[in-house]
């Protein structure tokens, strides 16, 4: 994830003994084999998955997807070569920065399955300085492992979407956006057929850890389908799903380039930590039974979407102001107030926090919020990152 920090995660080693093994292969999405991923692409073999280490993990992606014959995305090839071009000459080609690694999963309905999908996460991260290496086993390692699981499930099991699924990882996101934005602009498919964009970007933690059980979805107020697929596809097993507008926190991930182009899309995470964008971030601190959750949920509600009877549309006017947003933030906040261990704030901090708790339970109270006071909380949710980010 981009190292300015947001209101999304306001609202958001060679020890590794699992980094020599692979996930088995089974349609079954389950913890193990999630925990298999990460740990993989947490060691010391994938150096952070920057430069040379982010090639041997591009390779390795491809490789697990050649053992299930899935479709390579990008004429015949698992990759999608990134070039490096000179600021001067755009159209000047000097060598290579990095390749995006992509699979199809065919629409089996012949009038649908020109249609298509995309489900992401990034797999590059912070690389090594120095001597240290940055593991990102959170970011994001725990997307991939989400991808890597959702193309077995595709590949393996009973599960035959109408529509079809582009499932890439996209290279550079850490360094602008570079991946995802040479993807939309050399799409393997028509990209006047995509009908929605889907990325997930750190799932194996909690926002603050206080939010154990939430998994945040962010923009959903593109379109007003996919914020109706996102009502109706409900969790089970605690898991709780809450929504948050993507204007809250700008451009964050790989969504920009998609959202740039007005293609409904959402945005799948688990919020920030303290050991975001650090060495400590490392695979035995994530929570592997809540990421089997909450990747079944979104396998599940990728086939929801490729199913659906009507695309989502790209909403030409806002969406009415939603207040599962409100609860999501009012429930994050709430929770920071009485765990001030797990997330400490000076005395002009907390008076902000709490002032932002009462309105946000007066919006609940009266069963609504206004277009303006949605607004007012957008500017208020900027000021909260500041003071309690910066």
């Amino acid at each position: 994830m981009l190292p300015i920090l947001t209101l999304c995660l306001l609202i958001g080693g060679d020890s590794f003994p699992f980094a020599s093994q692979e996930a088995e292969q089974s349609a079954d999405i389950r913890s193990d084999e999630l925990k298999a991923h990460v740990y993989r692409l947490a060691s010391d073999e994938f150096l952070g998955r920057r430069g040379p280490g982010a090639a041997r993990a591009s390779k390795h992606i491809a490789e697990l997807w050649e053992k299930l014959k899935l479709r390579p995305a990008f004429n015949g090839s698992y990759f999608q070569e990134i070039p490096w071009q000179s600021k001067e000459n755009r159209s000047t080609d000097r060598g290579f920065m990095g390749r995006n690694v992509g699979v199809v999963i065919p629409g089996n309905d012949p009038t649908l399955k020109d249609e298509w999908i995309v489900l992401s996460s990034h797999f590059d991260h912070l690389g090594k300085n120095g001597t240290k290496i940055y593991p990102g086993a959170d970011d994001n390692a725990s997307g991939v492992a989400m991808l890597m699981e959702a193309a077995e499930h595709f590949a393996l099991g009973n599960s035959k979407p109408k529509r079809t699924i582009i499932i890439v990882a996209f290279d550079l996101e850490e360094v602008g956006l570079i991946g995802s934005t040479y993807f939309a602009s050399n799409p393997p498919m028509d990209l006047k057929n995509c009908v929605a964009f889907l990325t997930a970007d750190m799932l194996g933690r909690s926002m603050a850890n206080v939010m154990d059980e939430y998994l945040f979805v962010l923009g959903s107020e593109s379109s007003a389908e996919l914020r109706k697929l996102v009502e109706t596809q409900k969790p089970t097993n605690g898991l709780q799903v809450g929504r948050i507008g993507a204007d809250i926190i700008g451009t964050r991930s790989d969504y920009g380039p998609f959202r740039d182009r007005k293609i409904p899309f959402l945005f799948f995470c688990t919020g920030m930590h303290a050991d975001y964008h650090t060495t400590a971030d490392t695979a035995d601190k994530i929570d592997y039974q809540r990421l089997e959750k909450i990747s079944r949920w979104i396998c599940d509600f990728t086939l929801k979407l490729s199913d659906s009877d009507q695309p989502p549309t790209w909403a030409k006017e806002a969406l009415p102001p939603d207040l599962d947003e409100v609860r999501s933030i009012h429930a994050l906040l709430t929770r920071i107030l009485g765990n001030p261990k797990a997330w400490p704030m000076t005395d002009k901090q907390r008076e902000l926090v709490t002032k932002t708790v009462d309105r946000l339970k007066g919006y609940l109270d009266k069963g609504k919020i206004t277009p303006s006071e949605r607004t007012a909380l957008l500017l208020t949710a900027k000021l909260l990152m500041a003071a309690m980010f910066n």
